[in-house]
């Protein structure tokens, strides 16, 4: 996303989500000051830009029947809006700052080298955590099948012989995803 098209973004964000909030009567968590408050939703513009106005609308109602507060009266937090969005619209896969820094790490070039990027990919996404000895032994665990599935496509293929249709598409998919990894361990965007 551009630099036009994020500003772009994070005016749909205040049109279509920030500002209908205030207009049902939503206001500022009774924890945060204003500077914290506009800081807040500043950043949840930043973040939720990738969003279609249609995502957005769905967003604010879902929001609105979550309000915070004992009075039921507040805006809800931050971080219960973004889990909130991830469900209605999951963002682009462009590689948040978490997930270019753990396979920039030893930890990513071990996924990488392992064949298990994907998986680990997917545990940081679903967690938002580093990556420890658990998550990492589990994605390594969850990756095996894949492995082998992967590498006895490529021997077949190597060989001159056909895989169907549906191990074509998967082997694409995967490979892709291993590319966007190991682009990020390389301070790139990804493979494009």
């Amino acid at each position: 996303m551009d630099s036009v098209e994020q500003e772009a973004g994070e005016k749909r964000v205040m049109e279509h989500l920030v500002k209908p909030l205030e207009r049902r009567g939503l206001v500022k968590p009774a924890s945060l000051t204003k500077a914290q408050y506009d800081e807040m939703i500043r950043d949840l513009c930043a973040r939720l830009a990738y969003m279609s106005a249609e995502s957005l609308d769905a967003l604010e109602e879902h929001a609105a029947a979550q309000p915070g507060g004992k009075a039921r009266d507040r805006m809800p937090i931050a971080n219960d809006m973004l889990d909130w969005a991830g469900k209605i619209q999951a963002p682009v896969d462009d590689g948040s700052p978490l997930m270019r820094k753990v396979f920039a790490h030893e930890i990513g070039r071990r996924a990488l080298d392992g064949g298990f990027a994907p998986e680990l990919l997917a545990a940081i996404k679903k967690h938002r955590l580093w990556p420890g000895t658990y998550i990492v032994s589990q994605a390594q665990m969850s990756a095996a099948d894949s492995v082998r599935r992967l590498e006895d496509i490529e021997r077949r293929l190597a060989a001159g012989r056909d895989v169907s249709d549906a191990e074509a598409a998967w082997r694409a998919r995967r490979r892709e995803v291993i590319a966007r990894c190991d682009g990020w361990s390389r301070g790139q965007g990804g493979a494009e």
